[in-house]
């Protein structure tokens, strides 16, 4: 099966290629530059294209078993602290997700033989900051700058529908790896014992594990009747506290020093709603389909991703 990844070089890409590659499937990596994404796996390449139009790369989503559109501005920068949302950085990451989107949909709708699926991803900042309520796919968008980007994201591809092609909406929470990503600024003040809440460590996090966030995506391109949204995290969400004290547990370092709220927003501005603003988010949809997580539960999650 050809298999088309737009972001392919990033955290979620690079372990879905791999997962891909070992069954032998032909995968396309959309690149800006596709000389600089080295050491492919088997069976993978790099493909040239400018994020906004088909051209060059448009004619190999014909017949293609998937596309998987995760390209997009990386929401808290690519340093170890987050970068502020300037008005340039917003405009940005909101520009970068939507002309990936259209690039994808016009792509699709001028297929001869249109694609298998598309996967759509999103994030569980659609809810925007939703307190101790439970949150499943049923839920509107929340009201914060965040989540209108999370919608407008998932609609730049809402066009193929029409074409017959079979869309699927995933609103990830945070990824749990060491390669890269939100948990590793988490558990680095771990590591010099430092470690504790941010803010008032009530706010939930979203989280899944590297190996269901590839193996659930894969369920749900491989199952017919996945259609629509899908919340692609664990199905126990922690507190900020919690999930600060079984970092704790596992590295075996305290989690008593915490972070308070204000010198967050203070240091950091309006991306700090990223980590101080939570959602309590169940993967309901996923869960009835049938899907069965590897990692349902934080600590042998972390456990396993650490080696402990």
């Amino acid at each position: 099966m050809r298999i088309i990844i737009t972001g392919g070089s990033g955290l979620i890409g690079r372990a879905l290629t791999k997962s891909f590659s070992q069954d032998q499937h032909e995968i396309i990596i959309l690149s800006r530059n596709p000389a600089r994404i080295t050491n492919l796996p088997a069976g993978t390449r790099a493909v040239q294209w400018d994020t906004k139009t088909p051209q060059g790369w448009g004619e190999l989503v014909d017949g293609a078993g998937a596309v998987i559109n995760l390209a997009g501005e990386n929401i808290g920068g690519e340093g170890f602290f987050p970068d502020r949302w300037t008005d340039e950085r917003k405009s940005k990451i909101l520009n970068s997700r939507l002309d990936t989107g259209n690039a994808v949909t016009q792509a699709i709708q001028a297929a001869k033989q249109k694609p298998g699926v598309l996967i759509q991803a999103s994030a569980v900042g659609y809810y925007g900051a939703s307190g101790d309520q439970e949150i499943t796919e049923q839920e509107p968008a929340g009201r914060d700058w965040q989540a209108g980007v999370c919608q407008q994201w998932e609609d730049s591809t809402k066009g193929v529908e029409e074409n017959g092609v079979r869309r699927v909406v995933t609103r990830g929470g945070i990824a749990l790896t060491t390669q890269g990503g939100a948990f590793t600024r988490l558990m680095f003040p771990f590591k010099f014992f430092v470690g504790g809440p941010l803010g008032s460590g009530k706010q939930y996090i979203s989280w899944l594990h590297m190996a269901d966030q590839v193996a659930a995506t894969r369920f749900l391109i491989d199952n017919s009747d996945a259609r629509g949204i899908y919340n692609l995290s664990s199905p126990n969400p922690m507190t900020n506290k919690e999930f600060a004290q079984t970092i704790g547990t596992v590295m075996g370092r305290p989690a008593i020093i915490p972070v308070p709220e204000f010198a967050f927003r203070t240091m950091f501005g309006e991306v700090s709603t990223v980590v101080v603003d939570g959602q309590r988010v169940i993967p309901k949809r996923l869960q009835e389909l049938g899907y069965q997580f590897k990692y349902p539960e934080l600590e042998p999650a972390i456990r396993n991703i650490l080696g402990k």
